[in-house]
């Protein structure tokens, strides 16, 4: 049996937002105790990490690496047409990740002690995403 599910995610803008907890919640809906969880995010402008959820700064951390590496405004980007972080948040988040498979164990997901599932948004301003989960 396959399910499929969609969940809705409003950002405040740039920075990271923990979804743990809506996904595992959608798990336990399903009823399913072993199998595989695959997420993928419907966007272009946002990814989805996993992640350290015990010290908020290792993903204050990511975002100053990623800065670094793909500065808002950089010159070289022709694709402006949402504003000087649009192209900036395509090459993001083809850098990390628009999906996710994750195992199922005894009805939530198997992650590690210090993991957390992530949905990263890359643009400066908010917007509402979509992940679909399949089970």
């Amino acid at each position: 049996m396959v399910i499929q599910e969609q969940i809705r995610i409003q950002t405040r803008g740039r920075n990271t937002y923990n979804i743990t907890g809506e996904v595992s919640e959608a798990i336990g809906r399903a009823g399913i105790e072993t199998g595989i969880c695959q997420l993928f995010i419907q966007h272009t402008s946002a990814s989805l990490i996993l992640c350290e959820n015990a010290d908020p700064s290792v993903r204050t951390d990511l975002e100053r690496i990623m800065s670094r590496l793909v500065p808002d405004g950089d010159p070289i980007f022709d694709h402006t047409l949402e504003g000087p972080d649009d192209m900036p948040a395509h090459v993001r988040s083809i850098l990390t990740h628009m999906d996710l498979s994750l195992p199922i164990s005894q009805g939530r997901p198997a992650l590690g002690t210090w993991q957390g599932i992530y949905l990263w948004e890359h643009r400066t301003h908010p917007h509402q995403r979509n992940v679909t989960l399949t089970l």
